[in-house]
């Protein structure tokens, strides 16, 4: 076995970071108008390289710069996409961890024109990445097509816009064409396309939440894996895109149960992807058996560590479950990181920035006792 030289590497990770302090009193100071924009993003920079500095200290091939100029991990992307806009209705998402309920709320969306890339999205965030990597290499992350229609429905379509619904997922997966094109262009060869939606869907519940509206739950993977890959199939041969599939992250909190039993087939065989992150840090996830459909040349990076809490794995214990997957997925097929990002809102998950490296750290060890 050996390492990696191309992406998704042995040792990797999801892409969020806890923010640190420095920078949630800079965006505080910020929304109460004592902080202008230009001091907001000079907090930003410096986080930034910090965060940078610490992924490639410890050894990580990939450096993203954990998401720290985002409230969400997918709601600060959708609203800039041309045609969508946010509305005064909140959409509420169930979550549960081991002490009960919550939830995650956000402002709701609309499409009210032609859905299309009226600019780059994040381009200004990778560019700055891309400035201050150095031997790592920047990775970046953004929601899936998918996540537009998840979290709206075809209830979010103006019909006057949008009469025909297969106009809409044309347009969608155009203007995702265009923004892989135009990260591309800015030498981007790391991109993410994270995707709670085809996690959620193995979940009986989900499903049944989703044919309340009118939805077609049953098929709604297949309706995304299509789209998916209408929007990266003119992608540079040399551009390694994943996917990332998870059961929801916020406040240590998940929204989904449930194996990958549901969505294996169509998402491991057709989603023309590079490799797939997929959680696999306790029971609610499932067990490995549906990675017998993963095909030759595509990796799968397990999400064995948690973010959901600080205390550290056992690093032998990591070894016997890799050798477990290996039973379905040749090892060499494989890879290793955290279950999900580390914040994936601004709020972040129940541990502390030294417990957040100290995962990184054991992930970058186990990979290299495992692989070489």
């Amino acid at each position: 076995m050996h390492g990696r030289i191309e992406a998704p590497f042995r040792a990797d990770h999801v892409g969020s970071l806890l923010r640190p302090q420095n920078l949630l009193a800079a965006r505080e100071q910020f929304a109460a108008g004592n902080l202008d924009a230009d001091g907001l993003r000079a907090a930003e920079d410096t986080a930034i390289r910090d965060a940078v500095a610490m992924q490639e200290e410890i050894g990580l091939q990939a450096a993203t710069d954990g998401e720290f100029r985002r409230t969400s991990w997918h709601m600060d992307f959708i609203y800039q996409l041309g045609g969508v806009s946010k509305t005064d209705e909140q959409i509420r998402v169930r979550m549960r961890n081991a002490e009960g309920e919550g939830a995650f709320t956000s402002a709701g969306l609309a499409i009210h024109d032609k859905v299309r890339l009226e600019r780059p999205i994040f381009a200004d965030h990778y560019r700055f990445l891309a400035s201050i990597t150095t031997t790592a290499v920047p990775k970046l992350t953004i929601p899936s097509p998918s996540m537009v229609h998840y979290r709206g429905g075809t209830a979010a379509l103006d019909k006057g816009v949008y009469p025909d619904v297969e106009e809409f997922w044309a347009d969608l997966s155009a203007a995702y064409a265009d923004e892989v094109r135009a990260l591309a262009g800015l030498g981007c060869r790391y991109l993410q396309l994270d995707d709670t939606s085809l996690a959620y869907l193995n979940d009986p519940a989900q499903r049944a939440e989703m044919a309340a509206k009118g939805e077609d739950a049953d098929h709604a993977h297949l309706r995304y894996i299509r789209q998916i890959n209408a929007a990266i199939a003119d992608r540079p041969a040399d551009m390694k895109i994943t996917t990332h599939m998870c059961r929801g992250n916020f406040r240590s909190s998940w929204a989904a149960e449930g194996g990958y039993d549901f969505v294996a087939e169509a998402v491991f065989g057709d989603l023309e992807v590079d490799g797939y992150f997929c959680e696999f840090d306790d029971e609610r996830s499932g067990g490995f058996a549906p990675l017998r459909f993963v095909p030759p040349g595509k990796q799968v990076v397990l999400g064995l560590v948690t973010t959901k809490r600080g205390e550290l794995e056992d690093a032998d214990a990591l070894k016997r479950r890799i050798e477990e997957a290996s039973k379905y997925v040749p090892l060499d097929q494989l890879c290793l990181s955290p279950q999900c990002g580390f914040s994936s809102t601004v709020e972040g998950n129940s541990l502390t920035q030294e417990e957040q490296v100290a995962k990184l750290r054991l992930i970058v060890k186990v990979a290299q006792d495992v692989w070489g």
